[in-house]
């Protein structure tokens, strides 16, 4: 069965995220501005990034963070409407449309670390080691149960494109999306014995709670890079620009990029993202 979320259930859900995130304005006191709108990708929640850098930003500026984890897509819109004040996001082609709407302020880079197919330990279709296209090419032709997020996000939006490139349109009964985010589908996976797309920090942070194996990874179109964008003034009247622009530089300053580096390295023996401030576009791409 395919689960989607209708656009008017996500309406009201993002609805009432942000009055719960607004609604107590009025209530601080004068001498502070409103919260920091955090809109970011269900990854770098799950992962437990946010547990990490949100408190000490918070604590470094005396600035209130609220935050509004959904997929890329969303996020980014939400910022073009003026319903978040800073990004933390890893849709390249989405994010390149919102720097060319003039909504933004800048985009940099903050981190990043790679897409994998996961699926179960046995691989019953048998795509241990392929190319990412000839995985997705065997699990078509198997029929192999595979779970997508379905919610626009980064991830679901890799996993369009690599379906595109095999020459795929997925589509019966063995193709179910979730609409939901990292860890939910990782769960559901694992429940149904499915293969799926996901980021690695993810899969690592949730390998306790699942029983799922890397079996594609490596490729150079499986890299996974996130930036944060701070929203322009223009986006709308409730932007909070200042505070936007604080955790915007906050996050690519040598601190945070330190907790980064560190996030997971005694857990797992490699941190779930690398850090990337200050490095080119074409420098991540030649490291990882």
């Amino acid at each position: 069965m395919i689960v989607r979320r209708s656009a008017a259930s996500l309406g009201l859900l993002l609805a009432l995220v942000l009055l719960a995130a607004c609604g107590d304005d009025d209530s601080r006191s004068g001498s502070r501005e409103r919260a920091v709108i955090l809109a970011t990708t269900t990854s770098t929640q799950d992962s437990g990034l946010l547990d990490v850098l949100v408190p000490e930003f918070e604590r470094k500026t005396d600035r209130e963070v609220k935050t509004v984890a959904v997929g890329s897509g969303e996020a980014i819109e939400l910022g073009e409407r003026g319903e978040a004040d800073v990004l933390l996001v890893h849709s390249p082609d989405d994010e390149e449309a919102l720097m060319a709407s003039g909504q933004a302020g800048r985009r940099r880079l903050v981190m990043h670390n790679d897409f994998v197919i996961v699926g179960p330990p046995d691989d019953p279709a048998g795509i241990r080691g392929m190319s990412s296209t000839a995985a997705l090419e065997r699990i078509a032709r198997e029929e192999a149960p595979f779970i997508s997020r379905g919610d626009d996000s980064g991830t679901h939006t890799l996993e369009l494109k690599l379906w595109d490139i095999a020459g795929i349109e997925p589509a019966g009964s063995w193709y179910q999306e979730t609409g939901q985010g990292m860890g939910a589908t990782l769960r559901i996976a694992d429940q149904k014995r499915a293969y799926t797309v996901a980021d690695r920090g993810t899969h690592l942070s949730t390998a306790d709670a699942t029983d799922l194996d890397v079996l594609v990874e490596g490729e150079p179109r499986l890299l996974n890079v996130y930036h944060v964008i701070d929203i322009a003034p223009n986006a709308g009247p409730r932007v909070n620009a200042q505070g936007g622009r604080a955790f915007a530089e906050w996050i690519v300053s040598p601190q945070a990029q330190r907790m980064i580096g560190e996030l997971g390295r005694a857990e797992f023996g490699r941190p779930l993202f690398v850090p990337d401030a200050g490095k080119t576009e074409e420098q991540v791409a030649d490291a990882a």
